[in-house]
């Protein structure tokens, strides 16, 4: 396992990545709460059995009620808000680079309630990987916007609530173990999703190929193995460094993208994903300090 605590973060921007291939499989075949709903129910059903599991690594009530909230903002608000604006009309490439702003919002809520350090070098990588993010996807920034409150809100709500939820989870649920406080979050996502789900959606979905794919892989992969991943860096890392992994995404995506779909990547967008690369090592860089020697 040391040897692979480098390799974390890369594996998980991969992993968090493929969420959007995923919802472009699952969307056509299911309304975005209802799917969303069913995707947590079937993690929190498979999280349950192994949180149990573990010995004395069940919270009290108040750390357990914190990190049902931060799963609620981290998965249920992020995901909801994102998936809402993206059903009524608004163009993937906007809602991109909303959410795009989740590693500033973080950076300065880490800053204001974390009492973490925000040097120059990761105001540099913010800024850079922020511009990256939107040279990724200016192409995509034409007609079909579907800008209005219905959509841009929602959007913005996405980006506030996984910023707070990272900030959330750092403050507040450092010390619960993870598969515990995992299932707990997924407990906590579940609740507002349900709830929409059965406020605004008729629960329609049509089982095929490409819908049980996505769920098996939206479920497995990323509620359970990327998120793993993420709670583990916010655990062990700054909150501003491991937010800025989340610039490297859309890349990443585009790439996948291109591969599965025949999406072509502009030269723009390779200029943009090179930029965010770079803004992502000036923030997250930390330079080997020799031990001094005692005579």
């Amino acid at each position: 396992m040391p040897r692979l605590l480098p390799y974390f973060p890369a594996i998980f921007v991969v992993l968090w990545s493929t969420g959007f291939i995923g919802a472009r499989y699952a969307m056509p075949h299911a309304e975005p709460f209802s799917f969303l709903a069913l995707r947590f129910a079937l993690a929190l059903v498979l999280l349950s059995p192994v949180a149990f599991m573990v010995r004395g690594g069940w919270p009290g009530r108040r750390p357990a009620l914190h990190a049902m909230f931060a799963g609620g903002l981290i998965h249920g608000v992020y995901l909801g808000g994102v998936f809402f604006a993206v059903r009524h009309g608004l163009s993937a490439g906007i809602a991109a680079l909303i959410v795009g702003l989740q590693p500033l919002l973080t950076a300065l809520l880490a800053a204001a309630f974390l009492g973490e350090t925000i040097r120059p070098r990761h105001w540099l990588g913010l800024a850079l990987g922020l511009l990256g993010v939107a040279l990724v996807v200016a192409p995509k920034l034409g007609t079909g916007a579907g800008l209005s409150g219905l959509t841009l809100l929602p959007a913005l709500l996405a980006a506030l609530a996984i910023s707070v939820g990272t900030i959330w989870q750092k403050r507040f649920v450092g010390g619960v173990d993870l598969r515990v406080g995992t299932a707990l979050q997924y407990l906590g996502a579940l609740v507002p999703m349900a709830f929409c789900a059965v406020a605004f959606e008729s629960f329609r979905v049509d089982v095929t190929a490409e819908l049980v794919f996505a769920l098996v892989w939206l479920t497995f992969v990323l509620s359970i193995g990327a998120v793993f991943l993420l709670l583990f860096l916010i655990r062990e890392g700054a909150v501003s460094e491991v937010s800025s992994l989340m610039y490297l995404t859309p890349g990443v995506t585009a790439c996948m993208a291109f591969l599965l779909f025949g999406e072509t990547l502009a030269p723009i967008q390779l200029a943009g994903m090179v930029l965010a690369a770079a803004g992502v090592a000036a923030a997250t860089w930390k330079r080997d300090v020799p031990p001094v020697s005692q005579a």
